[in-house]
């Protein structure tokens, strides 16, 4: 059986999952779907049409599918999804989306969301990634799996990071960044591969040869990177990852990408 401390507030029409516990001072609207075995410690406040998958623990003073920070919403009644296992700390906000962008955000399954970060409005975000402390997405953001976004750092809206990338602490990111990369600096800019991640995800010395031979002839070789791009593309059958990030590329089509920093800047 579900275990709701009866200082908390389930409004009619919401459902809460088997083994489930609702912690004190609680606030559930009335569209809210919560899966089993999940875990609101206390003072947690979930509105709109939100649904949380199964085994999430959900800290104090969270509050998820609150209206989008949008001057274009009218009180439309949307959409958060949260995948299975997420952990979401302390003062962590997460809204719904809007009409204009699929009415819709969307969350993966065993995020990690340490305290005060945010997910704006219509985001993607994938599976297994970590945001640090008041990690930031604004609206119509897209997250790949397994990112790391780290402390005090933010993604404009409508910017994309590619799986497997990782974001430093403190960074700006208004440009998109490629899968497998690295980026850090207060106006982002590459630097590098996200070797360590890539280790942990049990990538061989020979790939990680390859992915950053690819790397370094995409940014750092001769002519202009649109010449480049064209002659590294036969190079997507050599390397899943290699493909990835050109199909990364191509799906962003005129948007700006991240680069490494300029000699001397």
């Amino acid at each position: 059986m579900s275990r709701i401390d009866p200082t908390a507030r389930i409004a009619d029409g919401a459902v809460i999952g088997e083994g489930t516990s609702i912690g004190p001072y609680c606030i559930i609207g009335p569209h809210v779907v919560i899966g089993a075995n999940c875990k609101l410690i206390a003072h947690v406040h979930i509105a709109a049409r939100t649904t949380i998958g199964d085994d999430c623990t959900i800290y104090p003073f969270v509050s998820l599918g609150t209206p989008p920070q949008s001057l274009a919403w009218r009180g439309e009644l949307t959409r958060l999804e949260i995948g299975a296992g997420c952990t979401i700390r302390e003062q962590s906000t997460m809204n719904a989306g809007t009409v204009a962008g699929g009415g819709i955000t969307r969350v993966g399954a065993r995020g990690y969301f340490m305290n005060c970060s945010h997910v704006g409005h219509d985001c993607v975000v994938g599976n297994d990634v970590i945001f640090a402390t008041s990690a930031t997405l604004g609206g119509h953001c897209e997250i790949g799996d397994f990112v790391f976004i780290g402390g005090l750092s933010a993604v404009h809206q409508l910017g994309r990071v590619g799986s497997q990338a990782m974001v430093g602490a403190s960074t700006i990111v208004r440009s998109d960044v490629i899968p497998f990369a690295l980026a850090n600096g207060q106006n982002a800019r590459l630097a590098g591969l996200n070797l360590v991640g890539m280790k942990r995800r049990k990538f061989s010395r020979e790939r990680l040869a390859r992915i950053r031979s690819f790397y370094m002839k995409l940014f750092h070789g001769p002519g202009l990177f649109a010449e480049r791009l064209e002659q590294l593309r036969p190079q997507a059958t050599t390397d899943a990852a290699i493909a990835e990030i050109l199909d990364f590329i191509d799906a962003g089509k005129h948007r700006e990408l991240c680069q490494p920093a300029k000699h001397g800047k």
